[in-house]
């Protein structure tokens, strides 16, 4: 099968509260999120994705509505992280992501996975798939999950 990735970007900050290091501190990083789908290519003259497996623009158009854009200049923190939590929620408008584990760039990749298989799978009534998140947390630090 034929597999197709695209590339988006976003920032965000987390801490790692139990780590023995410097990742217990508040810091952001500039993710990299590389989606990958697999899928048959269109071939149906007159369709506007004829000759591909789906839009590069509908891909990160769909990343965008379900992930990125909610995740992108957030905090985002472990919900049993209470002082970091509850000190994020005292600020008036500020952007906070909740999450059931903690922000590390595996559990981040899974989270991701988990929501945008969903968000392919089938989509436009093809047989699409999700097949891969990888995530860079750093330009040498990423996690990979494949379905």
């Amino acid at each position: 099968m034929l597999t197709i990735t695209r590339k988006l970007e976003f920032d965000a900050g987390h801490r790692i509260p139990d780590h023995g290091s410097q990742c217990r501190n508040l810091h952001g990083h500039r993710y990299t999120l590389q989606i990958t789908l697999t899928g048959e290519v269109v071939q149906k003259d007159g369709e506007s994705d004829n000759g591909m497996i789906m839009d590069f623009g509908d891909i990160k158009a769909l990343a965008n509505e379900h992930l990125v854009n909610l995740w992108d200049h957030s905090f985002i923190v472990y919900e049993k992280d209470y002082i970091i939590k509850n000190f994020l929620e005292k600020l008036p408008g500020h952007k906070t992501v909740v999450i059931d584990r903690v922000p590390t760039v595996e559990n981040l990749a899974k989270i991701a996975f988990d929501i945008l298989k969903v968000v392919y799978h089938g989509r436009f009534g093809r047989t699409l798939e999700l097949t891969k998140v990888t995530l860079y947390e750093t330009p040498n630090c990423w996690a990979e999950i494949d379905g």
